[in-house]
């Protein structure tokens, strides 16, 4: 498998969210060329603000390989994390992420902040971003284009 294999697992979980009424954000890590956790945006659902794709795939990597540290790990999102997920990378020391498409307004890898290569932090991130941009970004812009037209139909 390549990069756009795993980003097409990537984006099967992102429809998953987008099923729940979730924006739809999917991620999957893996290790050894091996999936070994997926995870999709939960934050409705779970009425939680930390339930990002990002953040619940780690998480459950980190359980499965028994050990906080992913290290040697790659970790594929369907959009550029936020600061927090940029954070939670560093901090379970993802060696590599990759992403599909940009986050303009709130990206903390390359589009408003870089939290990921910070110099001052003790484990930086490789990144690979634009795989399969585009059908990444279609399915955010779908999503709330539905969002604003049923809104709209509401009154």
């Amino acid at each position: 498998m390549d990069h756009t294999d795993y980003m097409r697992e990537a984006l099967l979980e992102a429809e998953k969210a987008c099923t729940l009424g979730e924006v739809p954000i999917g991620a999957v890590v893996v290790l050894a060329r091996e999936i070994i956790s997926r995870g999709h945006n939960l934050r409705e659902t779970l009425n939680d603000a930390t339930a990002h794709a990002e953040i619940i795939a780690m998480r459950k990597a980190a359980q499965k390989i028994g050990s906080w540290r992913l290290s040697g790990a790659t970790l594929y999102c369907t959009v550029e994390p936020c600061a927090m997920c940029a954070g939670a990378i560093v901090q379970f020391r993802v060696k590599t992420l990759v992403y599909g498409a940009a986050d303009p307004k709130a990206g903390a890898v390359d589009s408003v902040i870089d939290v990921v290569r910070h110099p001052r932090f003790n484990h930086g991130v490789e990144v690979i971003s634009g795989i399969m941009e585009e059908e990444c970004s279609d399915i955010i812009k779908r999503f709330f284009q539905e969002l604003r037209r049923e809104k709209y139909e509401r009154g």
